[in-house]
């Protein structure tokens, strides 16, 4: 597997993200190795708190959650997944599938060995961190949704995502940085803006990012519909708590999180949220609210 590895200059001086990195080596599945990058803060005596993100962003996303959280005296694990931040880019969009991708984040969590996972998942990071869970729930001890999904291709996705996929097919320059900020509602600054496409210092570098839409299953017979539905049977058995956080002003996910409510155990009783003034991005526009919801989540189901 041929793979691209953004230069660290390409990310000197990026606002608020002054964190440690940290590299682990996985299995590529065609005999190589991936370079994942994570952030690993907090002590290492306290249970993880998994920050898994999604399309087309990076563990930036989560930096002004991280100190909250640290803060309250967890440990946090934020990966970049493959083909994004400073994890390795493999070139070739066929590289890329939803299968692959469910292989090599649970290569990180077997690697590190975590265990007594709190999971805060969003996009992407929950169509892959959700089939982790039930793949492996006794790593699990509770779970965040925020603005995700596990489909299973029995219906449309929608208007908005079917504009979002053709829009990722289309357009000419794919501006990581731009589609954040789009999907906001407070904005970033420019600089907020130029750390989105630090990771992708030309086009050779996006494939992942190109190819992640393409992956949503959106038909029965899609490949990995069959590997949700398996997912979603063991999920609706867990009693792994379970609270959805999401933004009100998300056009794509609108009522989703309704779908968790009432199909896992562990999502009764919950305060489940929507979050007004923000966008599919919420982390973006109210960081330190979901993760003050996460500690406390945290401290209500120990």
């Amino acid at each position: 597997m041929k793979t691209l590895r953004t230069p660290d200059e390409c990310f000197a001086g990026l606002p608020d993200y002054d964190f440690a990195p940290n590299y682990i080596q996985i299995d590529d599945t065609e005999g190589g190795s991936l370079r994942v990058h994570y952030l690993d803060e907090g002590s290492d005596e306290a249970a993880p708190v998994l920050l898994m993100h999604g399309e087309p962003s990076w563990s930036y996303l989560y930096r002004h959650m991280v100190p909250h959280i640290v803060s309250d005296g967890h440990r946090v694990i934020a990966p970049d997944l493959v083909g994004f931040g400073k994890s390795d880019k493999p070139t070739q969009r066929s590289d890329y599938t939803y299968e692959r991708h469910v292989f090599w984040m649970g290569e990180v969590l077997r690697k590190l060995d975590l265990q007594g996972i709190t999971l805060v998942c969003q996009d992407w990071g929950g169509l892959i961190g959700l089939r982790l869970w039930a793949e492996m729930p006794e790593r699990f001890a509770r779970v965040v949704v925020a603005n995700t999904a596990l489909p299973i291709g029995d219906q449309p996705l929608g208007e908005a995502f079917a504009a979002w996929r053709q829009f990722s097919q289309d357009v000419p320059d794919f501006r990581a940085g731009r589609i954040v900020f789009g999907g906001t509602v407070s904005k970033l600054t420019d600089a907020e803006v130029a750390a989105y496409d630090a990771p992708f210092p030309d086009d050779t570098y996006k494939a992942g990012a190109r190819q992640f839409p393409m992956l949503v299953p959106d038909r029965p017979d899609d490949p990995s519909a069959e590997p949700n539905r398996q997912a979603w049977s063991v999920i609706r058995s867990l009693q792994t708590p379970i609270l959805t956080a999401f933004g009100a002003d998300d056009k794509i996910m609108a009522g989703i999180d309704q779908v968790f409510q009432k199909l896992c155990p562990g999502a009764e009783g919950q305060p489940h949220v929507v979050l007004p003034n923000a966008g599919h991005f919420l982390q973006e526009d109210v960081g330190p609210e979901l993760a003050e919801l996460t500690c406390d989540f945290i401290r209500r189901t120990r």
